[in-house]
């Protein structure tokens, strides 16, 4: 992002270096040429890496204050989630839409058009931060209330949301830009972002809320610090681009790039809110069915929380694997090499479908070992022995959800949002919405717990129809 000289390349520089855009060179870009393999490492590792961390830095924080405030710090952090997920739609809208099309546009070497997909899309991500935040600081309380908050939870809510608020702009621009930054080439310096963010959150949160005693200020400061260090990395970064040159004039939104960024990224964004009302959803009814049954209203939500937040690290890698297909699907299917966008693809669902195997065994077989990480000793029977049904039913086929995320987002790569769109919406709202609401009327607090598997069945099935349809088309093309 060089803000000089804006008619051109910086002084003494002929064209842009070697990289992703294209290499001077003339031996053809990495992303159409190198072995699928190599390429999968290059770009899902660092991806999956910086999806573990921007998973963790909720979880580190349920961590801590779990030990230090207890189960209603914990419930207090389930609460404030769906604001969390709220900031990842926003960067993933724009973040992976930008991302996509920067990539669509240099497969078919329009180099001149590639840069502002890149700069409105970052410069959207500052501006979007920038407004949930104070959305968020003036309605908070009553927003609390609706995600679910108890009396005796929302003085713990809103001390934590009245300052991790504060970090959303960061935040957003980070998971964003991370996208952006791997989509140039350089998967490494997302890596790089995420890691050292993450660290520093760690290190605070220890010295906050064990040796000062701040509770949940104390996690939610040491959570802004650690996102501001990883947003100002991304800033540096697009500084010094690698494939083209960004300037001024494309961070100016354009309606029309705008409009396509959204309309790519939309899938992931809409599988995110889909989370965030989902989870909104799941607090209120656990809650209520909570509050009629031996556990309390309580226990079920932090043991929901925690839940969610393991299977996010899972989750985590699978999105990570998907994301890393996508420069490789997205530039090889605008130069319909179609070959090679079928081997990242299936990499990415044998590898996410082994790794998904792995977590279903443990969380079978060790779901109150699990649990007691996140806990103190003031943990009630009733925290144990919700946690443990929970963790075995609910996420009885986390070993199918892998399918789901990976096609989606293959249907972002190769420029089809309103497949990935409908697929990003069957889990979460077309079938996991409605049994959350019908199933606990038949099955109480039980039912919650059942249509979490159901729901995963389902969407497995719908993403399967999807891909064999959208292969059969490719494998038509492949013959024209």
């Amino acid at each position: 992002m060089n803000n000089r000289n804006y008619g051109g390349p910086p002084p003494g520089v002929g064209g842009p270096p070697q990289g992703v855009g294209g290499p001077p060179d003339g031996m053809g870009n990495p992303l159409g040429n190198a072995p699928v393999r190599s390429l999968m490492m290059k770009f899902a590792i660092p991806s999956i890496i910086g999806m573990l961390v921007s998973a963790l830095y909720n979880m580190v924080d349920q961590l801590f204050i779990g030990k230090a405030v207890g189960t209603l710090g914990n419930t207090a952090t389930g609460i404030a989630f769906p604001f969390t997920t709220g900031c990842m739609a926003i960067a993933l809208l724009l973040g992976i839409g930008g991302a996509s099309c920067f990539n669509l546009a240099l497969g078919m070497g329009d180099k001149k058009r590639a840069p502002y997909f890149a700069g409105n899309a970052l410069s959207l991500l500052a501006i979007s931060g920038i407004v949930l935040s104070v959305v968020t600081l003036m309605f908070l309380t009553p927003l609390l209330k609706r995600f679910g908050a108890t009396d005796a939870v929302l003085p713990y809510a809103e001390e934590y949301v009245r300052y991790t608020a504060f970090g959303f702009p960061f935040l957003i621009l980070t998971a964003g830009g991370g996208h952006i930054v791997r989509a140039d080439g350089s998967p490494k310096m997302t890596m790089i972002c995420n890691v050292t963010g993450a660290v520093i959150n760690t290190i605070l949160d220890a010295v906050f809320v064990l040796v000062l005693g701040w509770g949940m200020k104390g996690a939610a400061v040491a959570t802004v610090i650690g996102q501001f260090i990883s947003a100002l990395i991304v800033i540096i970064y697009c500084f010094n681009f690698k494939t083209v040159y960004l300037f001024g004039k494309h961070l100016i939104p354009s309606f029309g790039i705008v409009r396509r960024v959204c309309s790519i990224g939309m899938a992931s964004c809409f599988n995110q809110l889909a989370i965030a009302l989902v989870q909104i959803v799941l607090n209120n009814s656990l809650r209520h069915y909570g509050a009629l049954s031996k556990y309390g209203a309580e226990d079920p939500i932090a043991v929901a929380s925690i839940v969610m937040k393991v299977n996010m690290i899972v989750f985590s890698i699978v999105i990570g694997l998907a994301q890393g297909t996508q420069p490789i699907e997205s530039f090889n299917y605008g130069a319909r090499n179609y070959d090679r966008v079928k081997s990242a693809f299936w990499m990415a669902v044998k590898t996410g479908a082994a790794i998904s195997l792995v977590a279903f065994v443990l969380f079978q077989l060790f779901p109150k070992q699990i649990l007691s990480v996140f806990a103190n000793s003031g943990a009630s029977d009733g925290y144990y022995e919700f946690g443990a049904k929970f963790f075995r039913i609910f996420l009885f086929f986390t070993w199918l959800n892998c399918l789901q995320p990976i096609i989606s987002t293959f249907f972002t790569s190769i420029g089809k949002p309103v497949k990935g769109i409908f697929l990003s919406l069957t889990r979460q709202i077309i079938f996991f919405m409605p049994l959350l609401i019908l199933l606990p009327m038949v099955f109480a607090i039980d039912g919650i717990t059942y249509a979490g598997p159901v729901a995963d069945v389902l969407s497995a099935v719908v993403a399967v129809i999807m891909a064999i349809g959208e292969f059969k088309d490719m494998h038509e093309k492949e013959w024209w």
